[in-house]
């Protein structure tokens, strides 16, 4: 039986966009139907697989998106989504190749699940690309995103407090205001897209809140002041207002965590 280890690394080190979002899905489904033992002997890359194309940027040369009624605006958007998704494909395996060991089944089971769920809104987003006569490596994108797993390699608190409970989170905040622009200029069924991911996101935050605060019990440490302190030495973004509570509160990210980091 192939190790859960070999097939996540596998799925990291596949660079093309369609195959690694496949990929993704069949670790998560061989996981899910027994196929694949509990076993750690492969180690995870420190970096994953990529395409040649989109070109990668640091945030300040990133190009500005355009007028958001415009069709290229339009394109922007949506292949900038893209790219926060398809790297999240990549953050999910990488939490469950690189910390399952320790933090067990379930643990694998539920970020797997992540990264079906990323792979599956990368193609959607992939596909709204392409009705629009574009296609994901047709703009750059940004190249930081990575970057919070190249900070939190060593330690799964560490990855929890800012992948799950800050980035994701993050969407939680802004999405329904895109989603609102979306519906407001007609587009449907970007729309439902964005509403689906929403959707998601919820579940994946508070998988990421639930595991963070079992590390901190099995730590014997308080949850609130180790996410404050995590957040702050490894998370080199602001946490900045305006926090959608209700969407937080739902994923299990407590108010009183997130104002006391906040500027």
């Amino acid at each position: 039986m192939t190790s859960v280890s070999a097939a996540i690394r596998a799925a990291l080190l596949t660079a093309d966009p369609t195959a690694k979002a496949f990929a993704a899905r069949q670790v998560a489904r061989d996981w899910a139907a027994g196929k694949l033992a509990f076993v750690f002997d492969c180690a995870m890359p420190d970096e994953p697989a990529r395409p040649a194309a989109p070109e990668l940027l640091p945030p300040n040369r990133m190009p500005k998106r355009g007028k958001g009624g415009s069709q290229r605006g339009r394109i922007a958007l949506w292949h900038a989504l893209a790219h926060i998704e398809f790297v999240a494909i990549d953050l999910a395996l990488d939490m469950a190749g690189r910390f399952g060991a320790q933090m067990g089944p379930q643990f694998v089971t539920d970020f797997l699940a992540v990264a079906a769920d990323e792979a599956m809104h990368f193609a959607l987003l992939a596909r709204r690309l392409r009705t629009l006569g574009s296609h994901y490596g047709a703009l750059p994108a940004h190249s930081g995103l990575w970057d919070a797993a190249r900070e939190t390699s060593h330690d799964v608190a560490a990855r929890l407090a800012v992948v799950p409970m800050v980035l994701e989170a993050r969407g939680l905040d802004v999405t329904p205001m895109t989603l609102e622009r979306v519906r407001a200029s007609g587009d449907e069924t970007g729309a439902r897209i964005l509403e689906r991911i929403l959707d998601d996101e919820i579940r994946h935050v508070r998988f990421g809140s639930t595991h963070f605060t079992a590390v901190c019990a099995a730590r014997g440490e308080s949850a609130e002041s180790l996410w404050k302190s995590l957040v702050t030495r490894h998370f080199r973004g602001a946490v900045k207002p305006p926090f959608n509570d209700s969407a937080r509160g739902e994923a299990g990210l407590p108010r009183e965590f997130y104002t006391g980091v906040a500027h």
